[in-house]
């Protein structure tokens, strides 16, 4: 039987205006400054690629619609079927790309709607089960989707609980840093902190250690953190070129530095954050 028989995907609509206000939700993909405003103002993201729109699909989020060339009904066919209420709009590789920006060779396209964020307290508790979180990682600033999708990858594959991201941060579902993460974005539970840097004061309050990844010259190796593992740890990761502002670290319990050899004083942030991760799993 055809996937595209009404029967089984009544909701397939063959699209070849890609003006059509329909598609809103698809177009101007490739400006990030516009996207990463309207996405959580009209309360969406976007789910690239088959494997991306499944995992976020498993993690309980909804879709709004789907944009695919029709090559990729048949594999997608179960997941279009199990989500009836959202649109399938399918059409030639050209109209596809004049509507989204670039060249869609990763399967498909989700619209999905935006989960609401939970507070900060109310997701640390749910952690482990309920136990609450022992490790935590917070990123101040980073502006870079990249950085933020890796770290997101480095936290899922390395034990972290949760992840908190300061009020300027980039946005974590944004289509870059989903991709990026392969889709542990979904994966790692993740809020925004309503204050910065008085959201490490509340972690404080919390029972949490605060470790600035930092280079000052007060610093301690994370050897030595590592040697006396804090049962509960916040590890504070900040913006790309600048690193930690003043505030992060003065509010931080511990100021933490990766030793160094051949000349490196630093590492991209993604980079140390896998390296922090790794170390202080558990």
């Amino acid at each position: 039987m055809s996937t595209t028989e009404p029967d089984r995907l009544a909701q397939v609509t063959a699209i070849t205006d890609p003006a059509d206000p329909r598609l809103r939700d698809y177009t101007d993909l490739k400006d990030v400054k516009l996207r990463t405003v309207r996405e959580p103002a009209e309360g969406l993201y976007m789910a690239e690629s088959s494997s991306v729109i499944r995992r976020a699909l498993e993690a309980g989020h909804r879709p709004r619609s789907f944009l695919m060339a029709e090559k990729w009904l048949d594999s997608m066919a179960d997941v279009l079927v199990a989500h009836p209420d959202a649109p399938v709009y399918v059409g030639p590789d050209d109209v596809v790309q004049q509507i989204t920006g670039f060249h869609l060779h990763r399967g498909a396209l989700a619209a999905m709607h935006r989960p609401v964020l939970p507070g900060v307290h109310e997701l640390l508790a749910a952690a482990r089960g309920g136990a609450g979180a022992r490790r935590v990682a917070v990123l101040e600033d980073i502006v870079d989707h990249t950085n933020v999708g890796a770290i997101f990858r480095s936290a899922a594959a390395l034990g972290v609980d949760a992840v908190l991201v300061s009020p300027r941060c980039a946005d974590p579902l944004y289509r870059r840093s989903v991709r990026v993460s392969m889709g542990t974005v979904f994966q790692v539970p993740w809020t925004r902190l309503p204050s910065w840097p008085g959201g490490l004061h509340a972690l404080a309050d919390d029972g949490f250690t605060v470790a600035a990844l930092a280079l000052a010259d007060d610093s301690v190796s994370l050897d030595d953190l590592v040697a006396e593992p804090p049962e509960r740890l916040a590890t504070v990761l900040g913006t790309e070129g600048d690193g930690l502002s003043r505030g992060a670290v003065e509010a931080a319990d511990v100021v933490v530095r990766i030793p160094m050899a051949g000349g490196v004083d630093s590492l991209n942030v993604a980079a140390a954050s896998a390296v922090a991760f790794w170390a202080t799993r558990i």
